[in-house]
């Protein structure tokens, strides 16, 4: 079995366990045949991020208790779809990301060179 990697090519460190991230909502930014939207840019949000992606029509700081989701707030990691967070860098507002815990597999969406602009400097 093939381990996960990040952007780093070093293996894929957890994103967040408070609140609880990742498609498999296991802290990782894993991916695989279910998760249509990539959901493997471990970020850092911002107000300003989270204001933009609920103007595109995902809010991510509403509680939805009926599914487990707390509600986002800024500072808080989230494994973002890696489209959002490129659409998000080319609007100017896209939140710092963790290069250690993103997967490797963004590099096939986003430029490396955009992630080390937006990088976040600690783990």
């Amino acid at each position: 079995m093939m381990k996960d990697r990040n952007v780093l090519r070093g293996a894929l460190r957890v994103c967040c366990s408070q609140p609880m991230t990742g498609f498999y909502r296991d802290g990782y930014c894993r991916t695989g045949p279910g998760d249509s939207g990539s959901h493997i840019v471990c970020a850092i949000l911002t107000d300003e991020f989270l204001e933009f992606t609920r103007s595109r029509g995902n809010d991510l700081s509403t509680p939805m208790p009926y599914f487990q989701f707390p509600g986002l707030k800024a500072g808080d990691r989230w494994c973002l779809c890696a489209l959002r967070w490129k659409e998000a860098f080319e609007e100017g507002c896209a939140p710092a990301v963790v290069l250690e815990a993103t997967h490797e597999k963004v590099l096939e969406i986003i430029p490396f060179e955009w992630l080390l602009e937006a990088k976040h400097s600690e783990i």
